[in-house]
């Protein structure tokens, strides 16, 4: 499938999440510190919203008071839930985070893969829109046929895509399963973004060449993200490396996600070098890792709502 690269920001524009949505709850010292809807794409497309920028969320819930959390929590940070999925009589997903000593965390998740489903509206895209999807929502065989089309509806209508591989350790023994989807979404992708630890799970690689001699098989652009080690965006002319600024960390929950965010705010800026991408979503991440929440500050939210080109 051909790719478009002459993508460019309209009036018009938006982006669309794909994800899961769970609620969070933070511990410290194994006390509860807090209660927030996340979910990896879920994440960056709130803390967009935050920063006005016009989002949908395509995820699903249960038909709970949890589910209505998660609908609220989403309009009152102007990401529209037309396209959250609800199921009466669906326990919505919880997950616990346990932050320990570096603020890192360890996560335990109460939720059925087996039972999610999108049977619910679906979003009409178009080539003015960007497109963000990841985790194992995005590669999970019980939802693939409605995911799967509507990735391919968006690259062929031109929209932008950006893929969070972000594969995680517990789902090693379904890779037999859905490593064909991991690979049709790179390859359906503008932009692969994956940390070393992911790639581990995938290839068992850990050199950043080697990961992208694999990768551009399917995407030409590669960010590779090693938690404090150097960013590395890998693309057909070359390799940039990017240091990673020290921060001090209340919590690294939503850390990716919102570097995930930043660059694709930047992107829709105008910013056309990698660099000034970089440098926004590292702004981001440091950001929420000043505190206990998975979404870019107010204060940094109204900055960038004032910059906005639009």
């Amino acid at each position: 499938m051909i790719k478009v690269s002459n993508w460019a920001v309209t009036a018009r524009s938006r982006v669309i999440g794909i994800g899961e949505t769970v609620l969070d709850i933070l511990f410290k010292d194994d006390q509860p510190q807090k209660a927030v809807p996340g979910g990896s794409t879920f994440n960056s497309i709130v803390s967009l919203g935050r920063a006005g920028v016009p989002c949908a969320m395509v995820t699903e819930a249960g038909g709970d008071h949890i589910g209505d959390i998660i609908c609220r929590y989403l309009s009152d940070n102007g990401v529209s839930p037309e396209y959250v999925c609800r199921h009466e009589g669906i326990k919505s997903h919880i997950s616990l985070a346990f932050l320990d000593e570096n603020n890192d965390a360890q996560y335990v998740f109460y939720k059925d893969h087996a039972s999610v489903s999108l049977d619910g509206k679906l979003p009409e895209i178009t080539r003015d829109d960007v497109v963000l999807f990841g985790s194992f929502f995005a590669i999970n065989p019980a939802i693939r046929k409605v995911v799967g089309g509507l990735l391919h509806a968006a690259r062929e209508a031109g929209a932008w895509l950006y893929y969070d591989v972000n594969f995680r350790k517990n789902h090693i023994a379904d890779l037999p399963d859905v490593m064909g989807n991991i690979e049709e979404n790179m390859q359906l992708a503008d932009v692969v973004r994956g940390s070393v630890e992911d790639f581990g799970h995938l290839y068992g690689l850990q050199n950043g060449d080697g990961i992208y001699e694999r990768v551009s098989r399917f995407c030409s652009t590669l960010i590779l993200t090693d938690g404090a080690g150097p960013i590395r965006v890998y693309t057909p002319e070359g390799c940039e490396t990017y240091a990673v600024q020290p921060v001090e960390t209340v919590s690294t929950v939503g850390a990716g996600d919102n570097f995930n965010a930043g660059y694709i705010y930047a992107m829709m800026q105008g910013a056309h070098n990698q660099s000034a991408r970089i440098e926004v979503a590292q702004r981001w991440s440091q950001d929420v890792c000043r505190q206990m929440g998975n979404n870019i500050s107010d204060q940094l939210a109204e900055y960038y709502k004032s910059q906005s080109n639009r």
